[in-house]
Formats: structure tokens, C-alpha cells, sequence
């Protein structure tokens, strides 16, 4: 591939962060969606990624949660390194009281694989059946096509399995996630985008499952928002919250990749928090008991 090839550049976080306005950062806060970024040709990216990001170093992201005031933080392998999973390893191994990490990885790797990835620190597999408009989004990840091969792994090994998917998609494949016998969770409300409105069935068929016993990560409101402070989000963010507030946990999606509209803060979007659970001790759960009970702190 060319310097010309390359797939678009996306631009970086603001360098300057800070913690919330709207309420206080409770002791213990964790953040479960984040990013470190690897530069070439130390840490390679896939040929077949969809965005081409700026390197976002350990150093940046622990300035990152120490400016907003996350005590804690989950990292989760980004789709431009694919299944080479080195620099999570190293970040999360430097850091084992603090952080957690979700990896992208085969399903059929020798057992030491999996037993240095569990010691490092990860504790969950993300899977991406991300299809919209007939194609994948987001390259470099692992499908759904084996997804009865990885729960069983997730079993073997104590972890959970993370989708990165559209739910408009969910009314097929809950039948599916329903037999998984890991604990699993969805990324970003499902990336429904708020135009289809919270009665579309994909998101209805997302609270059930939500409501049933799934876990879901209530963020990334400034990827599907078509409104000025993504106020389209708050209904779908309630919506999950009611059905399920000790299993809705929160995440920033730090450093806010493939993303080319106006970037957002973490500051930001955590006072959207205010907004979405405006009571205080159902967003502390959410913010430190929820993700310290699933990633295992």
C-alpha cells in the first residue's frame, strides 16, 4: 500500500482533559473503553483497517484518566492492530493493579497464549460482526463465525466476549448471544444510530437482552448524535439504564478514533452522564461497582 492508499487519517484527542463539571468524580471511577496506539513499523497497522489513526502512547492515556480522575481503566485492543496484541500486553502488564484489557485474538491458539494474556491482565475477547450498509465498518477485527469456539474459550479461561456490532441487527442474532453461556456485553448501546428512535426493534430487542441478564456499555453518544450536545442519546441511555442499572458500565472510547466531526472531551461526555442517570447513586454503581464486579478489579 502507497502513502497515497492509505485509509483516511483521523485526527487526535484534545491534549488538554479534565475531570467532569456536572458532578464529582466518585473514589474508585473506572473507565472501560479505551485505546493505546502502536507507530509503525514497532507496532505494525492491518492492511485492511478503515481509518488511520496517530499513535496514542500508555504515557498519554494514563495522563488521560489521571486529568479526569478515573482511578482505574479497561483497555480494549483496537482494530488497526488487529490480532497482534503486544502493545495492550505491555501496557497492561506495566500496570496490573490499575488497568484490565479486552484482546483481540484467534480461537485456536496454543494454551500459553491465552495463560500470558490472562496474566498481563486481560479478561475479555472482543468480536466484531460490525456490518452496516452490506460491509464491515471497522477492519482488523474477528467475526462472528466462530463465536461458539470463542465462548468456549471465555469459559475455559474465566473471561467475557465484547461485540462491537449494529443492533439493528439483534432481532437475528439474539437467538444466538441468548445460548452463549459467557458473560458478555455490547459496546456502545449497540451503535444504533438515534435517528431510528428508541422503539426501533433492534434497540427494543437490546433492552430485552440488557434486561434478561447482558451487560452494555452506555457511550459513544458523539459517533451516532445528529443533535448539538447529543441530546438524541439521552433516551436510548435511560432506556438501558432502567432496564438494567447494575449492569450498564461506562466508557470513553479514548482516543475517539475513525471519528471527524468535532472531537469531544472525556470532560464532556461524562456531564452527558449527568444528563443520562441523574441520580447520583445510580451512576456511582455505574461508574465504579458495575465495571469493578465484571473486569474483575
Amino acid at each position: 500500500m502507497t502513502e497515497t492508499e492509505q485509509p483516511r487519517p483521523c485526527p487526535g484527542p484534545p491534549a488538554e482533559q479534565g475531570p467532569p463539571t456536572r458532578f464529582v468524580m466518585p473514589e474508585g471511577a473506572i473507565d472501560t473503553h479505551c485505546h493505546v496506539i502502536g507507530a509503525p513499523p514497532v507496532y505494525p497497522l492491518v492492511a485492511e483497517r478503515s481509518y488511520t489513526p496517530p499513535p496514542a502512547s500508555a504515557e498519554a492515556y494514563l495522563a488521560m484518566l489521571d486529568a479526569v480522575g478515573f482511578a482505574k481503566g479497561v483497555l480494549i485492543q483496537v482494530s488497526v492492530h488487529g490480532t497482534d496484541n503486544r502493545l495492550l500486553y505491555e501496557t497492561l502488564s506495566a500496570h496490573r493493579a490499575r488497568l484490565r484489557g479486552v484482546a483481540v485474538m484467534p480461537a485456536d491458539l496454543p494454551e500459553a497464549e491465552y495463560a500470558r494474556a490472562h496474566e498481563a491482565g486481560v479478561r475479555g475477547l472482543r468480536l466484531n460482526d460490525f456490518i452496516r450498509d452490506g460491509a464491515g465498518l471497522y477492519g482488523g477485527g474477528i467475526g462472528f463465525k466462530d463465536l461458539e469456539r470463542f465462548d468456549a474459550l471465555a469459559c475455559e479461561m474465566g473471561w467475557h466476549l465484547q461485540f462491537l456490532l449494529d443492533g439493528r441487527n439483534l432481532v437475528d442474532l439474539a437467538p444466538r448471544i441468548a445460548r452463549l453461556r459467557a458473560p458478555w456485553i455490547i459496546d456502545h448501546m449497540g451503535h444504533i444510530p438515534y435517528e431510528v428512535g428508541v422503539d426501533h426493534p433492534g434497540f427494543q430487542t437490546l433492552v430485552q437482552m440488557v434486561s434478561d441478564g447482558g451487560w452494555v456499555k452506555i457511550s459513544d453518544a458523539f459517533r451516532m448524535s445528529e443533535q448539538p450536545g447529543y441530546r438524541d442519546s439521552i433516551p436510548f441511555a435511560q432506556a438501558l439504564v432502567a432496564a438494567a442499572p447494575d449492569r450498564c458500565v461506562w466508557g470513553s472510547d479514548w482516543p475517539h478514533v475513525a471519528q471527524w466531526r468535532p472531537m469531544p472531551t472525556v470532560s464532556g461526555l461524562l456531564d452527558l452522564l449527568a444528563e443520562w442517570v441523574p441520580d447520583e447513586t445510580v451512576r456511582n454503581r455505574i461508574l465504579v461497582d458495575n465495571p469493578a464486579r465484571f473486569y474483575g478489579f
